[in-house]
């Protein structure tokens, strides 16, 4: 959908047979992402989902916290913990293995965040095929 831009209409069956992923899984998909905001659907004859936004102005970030949640490598760097000030190991401000997942936490997401979907698309290969295998 990125690569036709925000105005453009894609149908589900297209963008499976075109990415290769089982129409049901992408219907799922596509739901989840309307209702996060990032899509919206037409109805009837020439229907279909668009982006809501340019695909300059979605990261990368927002797609995957609205599918997966947001990015917590583990418990300890999770944002209890960083609202208690307590980790589950009950070492006040955290043990350093929470601290290490805690900069990883941060740097994941400051690249998710600060990554477009027209920034995806200007790193895919010229001429090539994704191909997603389930």
């Amino acid at each position: 959908m990125a690569r036709k831009g925000a105005a453009a209409t894609s149908q589900i069956e297209e963008l499976a047979a075109a990415e290769r992923i089982p129409v049901k899984f992408l219907e799922q998909i596509l739901l989840t992402l309307k209702r996060a905001g990032l899509l919206r659907s037409r109805r009837g004859v020439g229907g279909g989902y668009q982006l809501e936004r340019p695909p300059q102005g979605i990261s990368v970030g927002e797609i995957v916290t609205a599918i997966d949640g947001p990015f917590e490598p583990m418990p300890c760097a999770g944002e209890a913990v960083r609202r208690s000030g307590v980790c589950a190991c009950g070492i006040a401000g955290g043990c350093g293995v929470g601290r290490v997942f805690r900069d990883l936490q941060t740097a994941v997401n400051q690249q998710l965040s600060g990554t477009s979907l027209a920034d995806v698309v200007a790193r895919e290969p010229t001429g090539g095929e994704m191909v997603f295998e389930i």
